[in-house]
């Protein structure tokens, strides 16, 4: 009886250790699970806005999926219970967040939704709710307007030049004595005293123009003399 009651003890012990066990391992598994689950992608991960750049609007999408898992990107414009594709791109998200910019001249309030495919089946849903977009357009960028260039300063005149420079001085108006005895200038074209002088020595119209008149008609009067006497004693030779 003793050696029954023994085994039957022992196989208690064993059970309860097994369970105990067990319990143990499951716990642990659960944890680990959750962990997986936890540090797993999924659509909380990822978020979307609109934004303007520049005057243009855009579409940004944003994965904060620890696990870098790759995701890939859809977005749809939905008006009119239809839907246009606008654009499509991938993603490794990182802790801090990595975006993908889609260009979209978004009207205000326009309805967008984006789709998201990311881990095989691990993601494949839309970010909810739809995107939609601020009431008012982004407003055009402002042109910047060129400076205008600067006008170089005018050098101030220096002490020293100021005192350096005569004073202009003002012509003065002849009197009325030196108006009226003023003798008018002679043309330049009319002869001068001088030169009239000079001409009439030249030509002999001078004041010893009747002393060399005279001695001429004296040489002339000898000279006819001579000529005449020298023709009569001549003559006499040719008599005789």
């Amino acid at each position: 009886m003793k050696g029954k009651v023994a085994i039957v003890s022992i196989s208690r012990r064993t059970a309860r250790s097994v369970r105990l066990l067990g319990v143990a391992s499951a716990s642990a598994a659960l944890a680990l699970g959750v962990a997986g689950t936890a540090s797993a992608c999924n659509i909380s991960d990822f978020s979307a806005a609109a934004k303007c750049e520049d005057g243009k609007g855009s579409i940004v999408v944003t994965d904060t999926d620890r696990a870098g898992t790759p995701a890939h990107i859809s977005v749809y414009l939905q008006s009119n219970g239809e839907e246009k594709l606008i654009g499509e791109q991938d993603v490794r998200g990182t802790a801090r967040g990595a975006s993908v910019t889609f260009a979209e001249d978004w009207q205000p309030g326009a309805t967008y939704r984006i789709h998201v495919k990311a881990g095989g089946r691990l993601v494949d849903e839309d970010i909810e709710p739809n995107l939609v977009t601020p009431a008012t357009a982004c407003a055009p960028a402002t042109p910047s307007t060129p400076a205008s260039p600067s006008q170089p300063a005018t050098p101030a005149p220096s002490d020293s030049a100021s005192a350096s420079a005569p004073a202009p001085t003002a012509p003065t108006a002849p009197s009325a004595d030196q108006s009226s005895t003023a003798p008018a200038a002679a043309p330049a074209n009319a002869p001068s005293a001088d030169a009239g002088q000079r001409n009439l020595a030249e030509t002999g119209a001078d004041s010893h123009t009747g002393l060399i008149a005279g001695i001429a008609a004296a040489l002339v009067v000898v000279g006819g003399g001579a000529v005449f006497f020298g023709m009569r004693r001549r003559g006499a030779s040719d008599n005789g």
